[in-house]
């Protein structure tokens, strides 16, 4: 059986001082933004707008669930990679994420989100990704 590697996309980023807590580390819930931003990217690699799917559509993707799995801290300073990787795209969206440093490959964080299609306005949830939402992810 042929294995298709799923579509991702690496950000590299730089821990700024803003985002750490009393204990020079990076505050938990940061992790989530740079998921967010390793997502965003993958996306516009895949072509994959959702605002303007929404304006053509009327379809939302909100995220239903997040999950990070905490590691090793980032510190101030820290140069590291985020890794966001398309794990499945027919039922739901669901992104997979790994952040790891760049000096040394050490992972500090795992992670994933899940997103769904919602029709609007009537807030209804679809039970499938629209097709070109799907065939874009790789789903």
């Amino acid at each position: 059986m042929e294995t298709q590697e799923r579509p991702s996309c690496e950000v590299t980023l730089k821990v700024p001082f803003y985002d750490l807590d009393p204990m020079q580390i990076v505050w938990h819930g940061n992790y989530l933004k740079y998921f967010d931003i390793a997502r965003s990217e993958l996306y516009d690699r895949l072509g994959v707008d959702l605002f303007a799917f929404h304006d053509r559509t009327r379809y939302i993707f909100p995220i239903i669930r997040s999950s990070v799995k905490h590691i090793r801290p980032l510190k101030r300073g820290d140069e590291f990679i985020c890794r966001a990787t398309v794990k499945e795209a027919a039922t739901k969206i669901v992104v997979a994420f790994e952040i790891r440093l760049v000096k040394d490959g050490t992972i500090c964080a795992r992670g994933a989100t899940e997103q769904v299609a919602v029709r609007e306005p009537e807030m209804e949830l679809e039970f499938s990704i629209p097709a070109d939402i799907r065939r874009a992810l790789g789903g």
